[in-house]
C-alpha cells in the first residue's frame, strides 16, 4: 500500500485561499534561517509550500500582480562549493517549477525589488506570521513592512495573523491520513515497550525502544518532540526529559512520546506499571484518569470549546478528590507542530486535538496521564489512537503475555 502524501496541488490550493482572503494586499512568509548547522523550517512556510529544506527562502504574495506573479517563491542562490558539502540543489527550471507547483521562482537577491514594487502598487501589507510577545523581537514580516512604510508613503499594515492559524487548524483528508500514519508508527513503539518493559531498565532504554521503532518503521524524522519517560516520582514532572533513572519494581512509568510522518506528528501518552501489575492504589488513580479522558473524548464535536472539554475531565477528577492534582489543560491542537497553532473560537470539523487529563501525586511518587489524538468529524469525533491499548486490564494482560514469552525464550 502506498504511503499517504500531500500533492503539490493541495499546497497550491492553500496559497489560493490566502490570496482570496488578502485580496490585493501584499504578504510574505519566511522559511527561516540556519541556526548553527541546524535548520528547522517555519511551519507556516512548510504548510504553504511543502518545502522543508530551503533555508532563507521567502514566499511573496502579491494580490494586485498579474496571475503568474501573485505567488512567487524566492530561493537563495546556488553555491557549488557549499553544495559539495551540504547537498545538490536544482537550478530554476521546469523540474523545480513542477516539483514545487510555483510558476514563478526567483533567487533571493531580487526579492527586495519585487517586494518594493508590490508594496508601492498595493499600498497595503498584511502580517501572516504570529506577532511576538512584548519582550521578544518583532515578527519578521511586521518588521519588514514597517521599513517599507517608512520608505513608501501611504502603506498600511493590517493584521491577518489568524488566517493561517484557522487554515492549519482544519486538516484535509490527506493531512489526517498522514497523522494517522504517524499514530500507527507510534503504536508500534508502544507495542515494543509493553513487550520489553521490566524493573531495572533505564528510562532511556524505553525512549530508545520507542524512537528506534518509529524510525525503523517509516518515520523519517523520528520522534515529533522530546520523549518523556518518567518513572516513580518523575511521572509527576510534566516535562521531564532527563530519562536517566532506573525503573523500579512497583513504579508506574508515564511515557509521553510519538512518531512523525511527513510534516506531521502524533502526540500520545500512556502510563504503565513497570512490573506488569497495577497496585490497588495505582489502579484507583489510573481508572479515575481514564474515566475522565473517555468522558472528554465523547464530548468532542464541532462547536465545542477546549474549556468545556477541560471542565468535563476536571469535574470527574475533582469529584474523586484530586482536582488540585490535575495541573494542566485538557489538550491542544495537533499537526505540523506538536502544540499546533490555535485559532480563536471553538473546534471545527477537521481539527485534530489531544485529550490528556492527568493526576500527579508527588508525595506518593505516583503520576498518571493518558493521552489520545482525536479528529473532529462533522457529527462528533474519531480517535486516531484507539488501537493503542489503555485499559488497565488490557495493559496487564499484554505485559503478562510478554513476560511468559520472555520466560520461554530463556528455557
Amino acid at each position: 500500500m502506498a504511503e499517504p502524501t500531500i500533492p503539490v496541488s493541495e499546497y497550491g490550493a492553500r496559497r489560493k485561499r490566502v490570496l482570496s482572503t488578502i485580496k490585493k494586499s501584499v504578504a510574505v512568509v519566511f522559511a527561516g534561517e540556519m541556526v548553527g548547522e541546524e535548520f528547522s523550517v517555519d511551519p507556516h512556510f512548510e504548510y504553504l509550500t511543502g518545502i522543508s529544506d530551503e533555508p532563507g527562502a521567502v514566499l511573496l504574495f502579491d494580490g494586485s500582480a498579474t496571475a503568474a506573479r501573485r505567488e512567487m517563491l524566492f530561493l537563495k542562490p546556488r553555491d557549488p562549493e557549499i553544495e559539495r558539502w551540504d547537498g545538490l540543489r536544482l537550478s530554476i527550471g521546469k523540474e523545480l517549477r513542477e516539483g514545487t507547483g510555483f510558476k514563478t521562482i526567483f533567487r533571493t537577491p531580487v526579492f527586495g525589488r519585487f517586494l518594493n514594487e508590490a508594496a508601492a502598487r498595493a499600498k497595503r501589507c498584511v502580517c501572516l506570521h504570529s506577532f511576538a510577545e512584548y519582550d521578544r523581537p518583532v515578527s519578521r514580516d511586521l518588521s519588514l513592512f514597517r521599513k517599507l512604510a517608512d520608505r513608501i508613503p501611504g502603506v498600511v499594515i493590517d493584521d491577518h495573523t489568524e488566517l493561517l492559524k484557522k487554515l492549519r487548524s482544519v486538516k484535509s483528508t490527506n493531512e489526517i491520513k498522514q497523522m494517522q500514519r504517524a499514530v500507527d508508527l507510534t503504536a508500534v513503539g508502544y507495542e515494543r515497550v509493553v513487550e520489553t518493559l521490566r524493573p531495572g531498565l533505564l528510562e532511556f532504554d524505553i525512549q530508545e525502544t520507542l524512537e528506534h521503532a518509529y524510525k525503523s518503521n517509516g518515520s523519517r524524522r523520528g520522534a515529533g518532540y522530546g520523549s518523556i519517560v518518567g518513572g516513580g516520582l518523575m511521572a509527576t514532572v510534566l516535562h521531564y526529559r532527563a530519562n536517566d533513572r532506573v525503573l523500579r519494581d512497583g513504579d508506574l512509568v508515564c511515557i509521553d512520546s510519538a512518531g512523525t510522518f511527513g510534516a506531521y506528528t502524533a502526540d500520545i501518552t500512556r502510563t504503565y506499571p513497570v512490573n506488569g501489575r497495577f497496585s490497588k492504589r495505582q489502579r484507583e488513580i489510573y481508572d479515575i484518569v481514564l474515566k475522565a479522558e473517555e468522558a472528554s473524548i465523547r464530548a468532542v464535536k464541532p462547536g465545542v470549546s477546549f474549556a468545556k472539554l477541560h471542565e468535563i475531565s476536571y469535574k470527574i477528577i475533582d469529584k474523586a478528590g484530586y482536582g488540585e492534582y490535575f495541573i494542566h489543560g485538557i489538550g491542544h491542537h495537533l499537526g505540523i507542530e506538536v502544540h499546533d497553532v490555535t485559532p480563536s473560537g471553538n473546534l471545527e470539523a477537521g481539527a485534530v486535538l489531544t485529550i490528556e487529563p492527568g493526576i500527579y501525586l508527588p508525595d506518593e511518587e505516583l503520576g498518571v496521564r493518558i493521552e489520545d489524538d482525536i479528529v473532529v468529524t462533522k457529527t462528533g469525533y474519531r480517535n486516531l489512537s484507539a488501537k493503542i491499548p489503555k485499559k488497565a486490564t488490557e495493559i496487564e494482560a499484554l505485559m503478562a503475555k510478554a513476560a511468559k514469552a520472555a520466560a520461554r525464550k530463556k528455557k
